[in-house]
């Protein structure tokens, strides 16, 4: 199944992706909408705007220096050294972002980079998860943009304040479920600015697999369902070049994955969002 929580006028709901049409489905939450009936007859893709698949995760967790090739590109702004320490970050829940929705360039720094990646989405409850039954308390996958502010993460040793912007958290289009997304170890992951290819890899070339990555997150605490797993990103961030190549207003960035589907952003200066209360 593909799941996707999408908006018709002014209704949300979740529904199940079936080619260019999406069946809305029961239930308001994601775990009553994975066994969620249908209630109404299909709608057109076309008619409906593809939101997150989970609206305010309770955790958005992401792994650093996850690829081999990415953490030798990463010293000028992250400790990588020793990448065989899982180093974990998180993003806000109001960095919450759309498959195809703008992305901010901050009033406060031009070191906007990009990040593409695969995403775990948790649909059961796990605690001290071993690494042989992770993938039980796994809802599906989905595309991500980690999108990064490099001197805001350079200057705090945690990285949260770099990561955790407003809109800097994408992903989507849908929640592929496990049964349909079969081994996907192998799937080509792909990130595009202004159609330049940047980004290339395969979950096959994680340092830490998802399963290790969920061994280890449930050692500290509990995941729950829809808490957003970031499982790391390949070589080729803007970062990474000299001189780096920083995003720009008006510039797009696409994630493809295979299997999965791809998110688009367009990138935007951030408006006035000055606000109290």
């Amino acid at each position: 199944m593909r799941l996707v929580r999408f908006q018709r006028g002014g209704e949300v709901s979740y529904g199940r992706l079936e080619g260019d049409r999406v069946v809305p489905v029961s239930g308001e939450r994601l775990e009553e909408a994975l066994n969620g009936r249908a209630t109404r007859e299909a709608l057109a893709l076309s008619e409906v705007r593809l939101l997150a698949p989970v609206a305010r995760p309770g955790k958005i967790l992401g792994i650093g220096v996850n690829y081999a090739a990415h953490a030798a590109e990463s010293v000028s702004f992250v400790n990588t050294a020793r990448p065989e320490v899982q180093k974990w970050f998180n993003k806000q829940a109001t960095a919450v972002n759309g498959p195809y929705d703008n992305v901010h360039l901050p009033k406060v720094s031009s070191q906007l980079d990009y990040e593409g990646e695969l995403v775990a989405i948790i649909g059961k409850a796990g605690r001290h998860v071993p690494r042989g039954r992770a993938m039980e308390i796994v809802a599906g996958f989905c595309v991500g943009g980690d999108y990064s502010v490099r001197d805001w993460q350079k200057a705090s040793q945690t990285m949260i304040m770099g990561k955790g912007f407003d809109t800097h958290a994408v992903f989507g289009p849908a929640i592929v479920t496990p049964e349909t997304a079969g081994d996907i170890s192998g799937a080509g992951i792909r990130t595009f600015v202004n159609g330049e290819l940047r980004q290339t890899g395969k979950p096959s070339d994680m340092i830490h697999d998802l399963a290790a990555q969920i061994e280890h997150l449930t050692a500290a605490f509990t995941l729950e369902p829809g808490d957003v797993i970031y499982t790391g990103t390949p070589a080729g961030v803007g970062a990474g070049f000299d001189p780096p190549k920083w995003l720009k207003a008006g510039d797009t960035v696409r994630v493809e994955i295979d299997g999965l589907g791809h998110i688009e952003n367009k990138i935007v200066e951030e408006p006035d969002t000055m606000r109290i209360g």
